[in-house]
C-alpha cells in the first residue's frame, strides 16, 4: 500500500480539513478491522468515506459487492485508478455526500440488507448515525470508526456525563461492541485524538418498544437539548408543545422526579415517557 501522503503529493492534492479527511495509512490495521467484522463473501457493503481505498480494497476482497461513497470528487478520480490497479472490479463508486444516499433503495436494489463500513468525519458523525438508525431495517450491521470522544458517548450508561441523545437512540435500536482502538499516529494527517472502531448490530426488535419511534426520538432530543434544565422544564419548553402540568403528571405517574436531569434516565425510562407523553403533544412531527 502506497502511503496516502505520497499518493496525494503525486496528484498535487491536499487533505481537506472541512471534510475531516484523515487517511488510514497502516494496511495491517485495515486487515484487522475486516477480520474482526464477521464480513461474509455474499455481503453487499456500503462504505462511507472511501478516501484512498485503505478499507475499500480489503473489503472488496472479502465481500461480494461494495458501494464506496466518497464526497470529494478529486479523491473519487484517484480512487478509481487505485481500485483498477488492484483488480477491484466489484466496487461501484458513488460521488455523493452520504447524507444524500438512499440506503433503503440500495438495499431494495440488492434485495438484501447492507453491511456499512466507515471512518466517520466528526462533523457529520451524529447525522450519519441518525440516518442509519432510521434506515436500520436495510442494514445488517455497521463497522464504524469514531473519534474516542464520540465512541464514549455512544457507549455511555445512564448517569455518566457522556450519556446523551445518541447513547439513548443507539442503545434503544442496537447492540454495540468495541472492535479496536486505533492510534492517531496511524493516520495521515495525524488527528489530535485516537479513534475507536465500534460494531453496531441493529436489533430485530427493541427490548422496550416505543409506540411511536419518531415521537420517541423527538422526546429524547428535547430532553437533552437543555442539559442543565430539569427534565420537566426541558420537555415543557421544547417544540413538543407540552403543557408543564401534563409533563409533571406523566413524570409523577412514572415515579420519575420532575427535578431529575435527562442523563439520569434509562432507555426504558425514555420509552415509557414517550409512550405516555404522546397523547399530550398538540402538534405533529415537524419533519414528518
Amino acid at each position: 500500500m502506497t502511503s496516502p501522503a505520497r499518493i496525494l503529493h503525486a496528484q498535487n492534492l491536499f487533505p481537506k480539513k472541512q471534510f475531516g479527511q484523515n487517511f488510514l495509512k497502516d494496511p495491517s490495521t485495515a486487515r484487522m478491522i475486516i477480520q474482526r467484522s464477521d464480513l461474509m463473501p455474499q455481503d453487499v457493503v456500503l462504505e462511507i468515506g472511501a478516501g484512498l481505498g485503505a478499507l475499500t480494497i480489503p473489503i472488496a476482497r472479502s465481500a461480494g459487492k461494495v458501494y464506496a461513497v466518497e464526497k470529494d470528487g478529486r479523491l473519487s478520480e484517484v480512487l478509481a485508478g487505485i481500485l483498477a490497479s488492484h483488480g477491484c472490479s466489484n466496487v461501484t463508486l458513488i460521488n455523493k455526500n452520504i447524507l444524500d444516499v438512499d440506503i433503503d433503495q440500495l438495499a431494495r436494489d440488492e434485495n438484501r440488507p447492507l453491511v456499512v463500513f466507515g471512518n466517520l468525519p466528526y462533523n457529520i458523525s451524529s447525522q450519519v448515525l441518525i440516518q442509519l438508525i432510521k434506515a436500520r431495517t436495510a442494514v445488517r450491521f455497521c463497522i464504524l470508526m469514531f473519534q474516542k470522544e464520540l465512541a464514549r458517548r455512544i457507549m455511555s450508561p445512564p448517569g455518566d456525563r457522556d450519556y446523551g441523545r445518541l447513547s439513548v437512540l443507539l442503545q434503544y435500536s442496537a447492540d454495540i461492541r468495541r472492535i479496536a482502538d486505533i492510534k492517531a499516529a496511524l493516520f495521515y494527517p495525524r488527528p489530535k485524538v485516537d479513534s475507536e472502531v465500534l460494531g453496531i448490530h441493529f436489533k430485530d426488535a427493541p427490548a422496550f418498544a416505543a409506540e411511536d419511534e419518531a415521537f420517541f426520538s423527538r422526546v429524547v432530543k428535547a430532553a437533552f437539548s437543555k442539559r442543565r434544565k430539569t427534565l420537566k422544564n426541558a420537555l415543557a419548553g421544547s417544540d413538543l408543545a407540552l403543557a408543564g402540568e401534563a409533563v409533571e403528571q406523566v413524570l409523577t405517574d412514572l415515579a420519575i422526579e420532575p427535578s431529575r436531569r435527562a442523563e439520569t434516565l434509562s432507555v426504558e425510562d425514555f420509552v415509557k415517557l414517550s409512550n405516555m407523553l404522546s397523547v399530550f403533544s398538540k402538534y405533529p412531527d415537524p419533519e414528518g
